[in-house]
């Protein structure tokens, strides 16, 4: 049975090939546009500085390597030379953000590809018994008619359903037309999780485009202006890093790839790290702690304490000055449960059962000044669902949110 289940059909594999084989050549034919417009504008800016008087009559691009390239315009008595340095830094900006941003796609394409793999298995041992079966004499009607049924259902279609009229075939159909919905819904979901990245994406990419500009045209001439876009361009790289870093941490775990180092953990004793780290690092808030004796889990130590410091810069973000932020943790018996609780603006009745959807954000949060991904509640609750807890959240506009997180205890 495990050599059978390895196969796949020919078709599975042509189509596989077409996917791959046209998303790349999107993605080439996307960075050589950008090469081509950009040294398009770039000649084109140039050849509007040369005197109108002066013919073109002929150009070329020169230079030893990358760095020094320049262009050369030719006229009937001079020479204009305009070197391409500047050029090519921005060029390498553009295409290491176009790159980046081209991998984490093809990234997630393949979890999408292995999780509809997954879902296609009981297909592929039906069609290879099919096939089996096929080498025996019998009538193949029915099987043509499926065949042709299924080869009509417009796969990027969603609500598409196999259909035959077959009574024969029914149950057949109802099995294939549950594997499709399944189906539907995880290509709805891997495509809203990509344009939400795209969409994250594309501000920082605007930032430091905005920035380099700057550089190119007054950056040189003006320390002011050369100091501020460093630092706009370092800090904007620096939130993409963290967001990418956020969307591979959520890649790996929808791929059963990111791993736990389970031990005995004294969750008393991560909430009090916590705690502490909060107070030194944010004086604009009041911070209290009560503990409990023997709340022990099995648990990743440093991923616990992870999701507790998302609740709490949560907590902090959505609080004003001089509001209290209480961290609490106590063992009930069976289970040991901490608690994060603030004096903050609170979250819509209506709003709380999307909290931990990948890229969501309140309206509140969404129009307040704190920033963020809306990654860091998804990460928090997979940890959680990894280490086989539940989370329990109770908010109210305008008084306050708690997060009360359960674990099994640990003997």
């Amino acid at each position: 049975m495990n050599n059978v289940t390895k196969r796949t059909s020919s078709i599975a594999r042509g189509i596989n090939t077409a996917f791959w084989f046209n998303k790349l050549k999107a993605f080439f034919t996307l960075d050589l546009l950008i090469i081509l417009a950009s040294l398009g504008l770039f000649g084109y800016n140039s050849y509007l500085t040369i005197p109108e008087s002066e013919i073109i009559k002929s150009f070329s691009i020169t230079g030893e390597s990358y760095k020094n390239a320049v262009l050369n315009y030719f006229t009937d008595s001079s020479q204009y030379i305009f070197p391409m340095g500047d050029l090519i830094f921005f060029l390498r900006i553009i295409l290491t953000v176009t790159v980046t941003y081209q991998l984490l796609n093809l990234l997630f394409s393949f979890t999408h590809t292995a999780r509809i793999r997954r879902k296609l298995r009981p297909l592929n041992e039906l069609a290879l018994k099919a096939e089996a079966i096929s080498e025996v004499p019998l009538d193949t009607t029915k099987f043509e008619e499926l065949e042709e049924a299924i080869l009509k259902v417009p796969a990027d279609k969603n609500g598409a359903r196999i259909a035959t009229g077959d009574e024969d075939l029914a149950s057949i159909e109802a099995a294939l037309n549950n594997l499709l919905y399944r189906m539907q819904e995880a290509r709805m979901q891997q495509a809203r999780f990509v344009d939400d990245a795209s969409h994250e994406l594309r501000t920082p990419i605007a930032v430091i485009q905005g920035y380099a500009n700057m550089l190119d045209r007054w950056g040189k001439d003006d320390p002011s202006v050369l100091d501020e876009s460093i630092k706009a361009i370092k800090h904007e790289s620096e939130n993409m890093k963290d967001l990418i870093d956020q969307l591979l941490f959520l890649a790996r775990g929808d791929n059963g790839r990111q791993k736990l180092s389970l031990e005995r953990t004294n969750l008393t004793e991560v909430m009090r790290e916590v705690w502490e780290e909060s107070i030194m690092i944010d004086p604009d808030h009041k911070y209290l702690f009560e503990d409990s004796e023997d709340c022990f889990i099995s648990g990743d130590t440093a991923m616990i304490k992870q999701s507790i410091r998302i609740f709490v810069q949560n907590a902090a973000k959505y609080s004003d000055k001089g509001n209290t932020i209480k961290l609490s943790v106590k063992n009930t018996g069976n289970n040991v449960v901490y608690s994060v609780q603030d004096e903050g603006i609170g979250i819509a009745g209506d709003e709380l059962s999307h909290i931990f959807e990948r890229f969501y954000r309140s309206d509140k949060a969404r129009n307040s000044s704190t920033g963020g991904s809306g990654l860091g509640l998804s990460i928090a609750k997979w940890i959680i669902d990894a280490h086989k807890g539940t989370v329990e959240v109770l908010s109210r506009q305008e008084i306050g949110t708690r997060i009360t997180v359960s674990f099994e205890q640990c003997a």
